[in-house]
């Protein structure tokens, strides 16, 4: 009996001990994942290989490939129809109908609102990196911002980046980071976390015809990026978004790139593709130093454009959106509907090589990245100041594929009237699309496009939705060639039911005018170099 009762309160022991163990296991803390942004400009549907069916020589991206053969392809994400308002949307987790729909210069500036009365993001509206700074990540801004510059606010720092390499306004010159003028002379665009970049300014002779020890910006950016990497402290967890230049004008990329794509006619197109291949080249470097690195395994990389292919002026910004209505500067599928993806050592490995049908906003990896870091995405600062909350929904449970549904149902698309007012012109909701008003570019590019018999002004073809509106399954018809406005007069009400509920919350600050203490400060604060001009 006594060694029954020996053994029983041994096995008793035994099991404890295990269960203690286990439950010490549970409780580890999950090592949080590291998270890596990528944000390409003006990047058209059809120039991405993974997009072209049969494949073409004029496509080459077999970095980018590689990744969705080994990702989540990402079929439905959707952004707004050009650059300013998505990246906005996108750091403050908000529909830019909610935070900003204008593409102003970075130098408006209204004296009357200390918090709204700026470009891009409201003063007091809090920004990805800082919830994710909260969680104890590294992070850091490389490439676009045109998210804001008027103070120290609105800087990629302001925002809770620890570090920037980056220029703010819409675009500058590959070769001499320069655009715009003060005082008559060109004004450089480089800003490096809290200062201007004076050491990296290139020198203001280099250009696509002049290239000789010249360094090419998106170059510049590719080696900040790897050198972030290389030098991360792997005891903290990473979060870099990297914004190259490519693919927008102008049209500028390295010679032996060009040389590349020698066997392609039109030059508009040859330099676009050629760019695509440079920023391909560059991810592929990217995703081999996280590899280097040990990273990779525990590492999201998130891959959008900021908007559709740039199809406009006669094909001369040498995008293609095919099969796809319209393009950038408007609401068609070609305008808002993004190549995107989800790879690295994170994705599930029964997810990989799979496409998600599911929508997704570019908003909604705000309240993804918070979820994965741990932190709660709501954003108290912005309320106490009265601006509208955040519209991210968590999408990880749908991109990692614990969820079979997008917990997103519809996707409001803004723009604004001729006064700068916000407005809300077009709604998907489920497997519908209405537009109203007056929609531009309402035309389709071919499999080659601009090629030598483009004479397309692609801003004269409008189709004139007006009040009545223009209806679209975009599931049976993603194209939008079959207008059902007459067919579906109660899908048509509903949508618009719903429009007029979501324009009581439509976000429109005056924003002021163009600031000229912007210029001064250029000239004679910072060495002929933008930067931030109030305190």
């Amino acid at each position: 009996y006594q060694r029954r009762v020996r053994g029983s309160k041994s096995s008793m022991r035994t099991v404890l001990f295990f269960a203690l163990l286990l439950l010490a296991i549970n409780c580890q803390p999950t090592k949080k994942p590291n998270i890596v942004f990528i944000l390409a400009d003006d990047y058209g549907w059809a120039n991405v290989g993974y997009h072209r069916n049969p494949p073409t020589p004029e496509v080459q991206t077999p970095n980018i490939d590689a990744l969705v053969s080994n990702g989540v392809e990402l079929d439905r994400q959707y952004a707004f129809m050009f650059c300013s308002p998505t990246r906005s949307a996108i750091q403050s987790g908000r529909n830019p109908i909610h935070v900003n729909v204008l593409n102003l210069e970075p130098t408006f500036y209204n004296p009357q609102d200390p918090v709204s009365g700026f470009s891009a993001i409201p003063r007091n509206m809090t920004g990805i990196a800082t919830k994710m700074k909260s969680a104890g990540y590294a992070t850091h801004m490389v490439g676009k911002w045109d998210a804001g510059m008027a103070t120290p606010d609105h800087t990629p720092q302001g925002r809770g980046y620890d570090t920037s390499l980056h220029y703010f306004h819409h675009a500058n010159d590959y070769w001499t980071s320069r655009t715009g003028v003060c005082n008559g002379k060109p004004v450089v665009d480089l800003w490096n976390t809290d200062h201007p970049a004076i050491n990296m300014t290139p020198s203001a002779s280099c250009s696509q015809t002049n290239q000789s020890g010249c360094v090419y910006e998106d170059a510049l950016f590719q080696q900040h990026v790897l050198n972030i990497v290389n030098n991360h402290d792997v005891s903290s967890p990473l979060f870099l978004f990297w914004a190259p230049h490519n693919v927008h004008a102008p049209l500028e990329v390295p010679q032996e790139f060009v040389d590349k794509f020698s066997f392609i006619d039109v030059s508009y197109r040859r330099l676009y593709h050629a760019m695509v291949n440079y920023m391909d080249t560059a991810i592929g470097n990217l995703v081999q130093a996280l590899k280097n690195k040990g990273l990779y395994d525990n590492t999201l990389i998130v891959f959008s454009s900021d908007n559709g292919g740039p199809i406009y002026n006669n094909g001369t910004a040498g995008a293609n959106n095919y099969p796809l209505r319209g393009g950038k500067m408007n609401n068609w599928e070609g305008g808002v509907r993004v190549n995107a993806f989800a790879s690295g050592g994170l994705i599930p490995t029964e997810r990989r090589g799979s496409k998600e049908e599911g929508y997704i906003a570019v908003w909604d990896w705000y309240a993804t990245f918070c979820a994965l870091a741990g932190v709660d995405p709501t954003d108290e600062r912005a309320a106490k100041a009265g601006l509208p909350p955040i519209d991210s929904l968590n999408v990880w449970p749908l991109v990692s594929g614990q969820n079979s549904t997008s917990p997103r149902t519809e996707i409001p698309l803004g723009s604004s009237d001729t006064k700068d007012v916000t407005t809300l012109d077009a709604l998907i909701l489920g497997d519908w699309k209405l537009l109203l008003g007056p929609n531009a570019q309402a035309g389709w590019t071919g499999p080659v496009y601009p090629n030598s018999t483009t004479n397309w002004i692609s801003k004269n073809t409008v189709d004139h939705c007006g009040l009545k509106g223009c209806l679209f399954n975009i599931r049976e018809d993603p194209t939008e060639h079959f207008d059902l406005v007459d067919q579906h007069p109660e899908i048509v009400a509903q949508l618009k039911s719903r429009m007029e509920e979501i324009r009581k919350t439509l976000f429109s600050p005056n924003r002021g005018q163009v600031d000229p203490s912007a210029c001064r400060h250029a000239t004679y604060q910072y060495d002929n170099h933008w930067g931030p001009w109030l305190s």
